[in-house]
């Protein structure tokens, strides 16, 4: 996720410096062509109007689009914002639901604290695994897209919360051995649930309440499932970008018929850059929609999925008492993953 307020013009660039060298290009070319031709009655002048209504149409079909990706990108980051509050409702759960009331040989307060840790532990394990399996696929190896540079910024930060930090060694290897290891842990949840049950660790009513949180986990992760395993609809975004590069490529014929009219003759060559200029403005449009179709791609707008699972490790870790707790995640060049 971008964090400044304002984006950096280098980055701006790195989206757009192709789009404007070949708009120059282009604008120029038939800028040249519309004044050496003219003299011998050769006018590649297009009417302005039909362009503009090529323009009004793509525009609608853009905000369209565009609307939809954003939809796409805020949902992802509602089911992130609904995993940080289970997580820490699990805790406070863990906590006051695991205790020694009902067991006829009351555990130790340490082994009792080991339970906790299991569970709350188990917890993260969870959302850090499920944020692993959505970046599987990043954005670097995906081909539905029309815009994507290469930020070399983008890396994993160091000290990211890892899947092996919070199970048992035979656990890990367990889960991980799975197609799905994210909804294997919570399989393991629920098995430790019913294990404590029959020791007397939890009542039933509070077993079911902490049985239903697990539920609203795997309806969390289904529905961020959902989101990666469909592609935004390839007709929208692939007509969008067709029409987008039709428009830009009349535009300077079009352009061509109002500078003309000027007086001096010499206003055709503001043909270039306002030709330039709206052209980038359209594709900009199109960019920022290629790149929010897909919330969970590792990439510069996307879900900043490992600082919320840092900002969960730190708070149910706080809820066990513990005391040397990482650091929050920070941007990397005003980018938040």
């Amino acid at each position: 996720m971008y964090t400044r307020r304002n984006i950096r013009t280098g980055l701006i660039l790195r989206f757009a410096w192709k789009n404007l060298l070949f708009f120059t290009i282009w604008a120029t070319l038939v800028t040249v062509s519309y004044v050496y031709l003219q003299p011998h009655h050769i006018d590649i002048r297009l009417p302005f109007l039909p362009l503009s209504t090529i323009g009004i149409a793509v525009s609608f079909y853009m905000g369209f689009k565009n609307s939809q990706s954003y939809d796409r990108f805020w949902e992802g980051r509602k089911q992130w914002g609904g995993i940080l509050n289970l997580c820490r409702q699990w805790g406070g759960q863990v906590r006051g639901y695991v205790i020694n009331r009902h067991m006829t040989m009351p555990l130790p307060n340490a082994e009792l604290h080991v339970r906790h840790r299991d569970l709350i532990y188990r917890q993260l394990a969870w959302a850090n695994a499920l944020r692993l399996q959505l970046r599987r696929s990043t954005i670097y190896d995906r081909q539905n897209l029309t815009h994507t540079p290469t930020i070399t910024g983008i890396v994993q930060p160091a000290g990211e919360p890892r899947v092996e930090d919070f199970l048992s060694a035979e656990e890990y290897a367990q889960v991980m051995s799975k197609a799905n290891p994210a909804a294997q842990i919570l399989h393991n949840q629920s098995q430790a649930l019913t294990d404590m049950l029959q020791e007397g660790l939890i009542e039933d009513f509070r077993h079911i309440d902490m049985m239903m949180a697990l539920r609203d986990a795997y309806t969390l992760q289904g529905a961020c499932e959902r989101i990666k395993n469909t592609p935004f609809p390839r007709q929208y975004a692939y007509f969008s970008n067709v029409f987008v590069r039709i428009f830009v490529l009349l535009l300077p014929f079009g352009l061509l018929g109002e500078f003309s009219k000027m007086a001096d003759g010499t206003g055709v060559w503001l043909n270039i850059p306002f030709s330039v200029l709206i052209s980038w403005i359209f594709t900009t449009m199109e960019i920022v929609g290629d790149n929010s179709e897909d919330p969970f791609e590792n990439y510069v707008n996307d879900v900043p999925m490992t600082a919320i699972c840092r900002t969960v490790e730190i708070d149910l870790r706080e809820m066990l008492g513990e005391t040397q707790l990482p650091a929050r995640m920070q941007p990397v060049d005003d980018i938040l993953l």
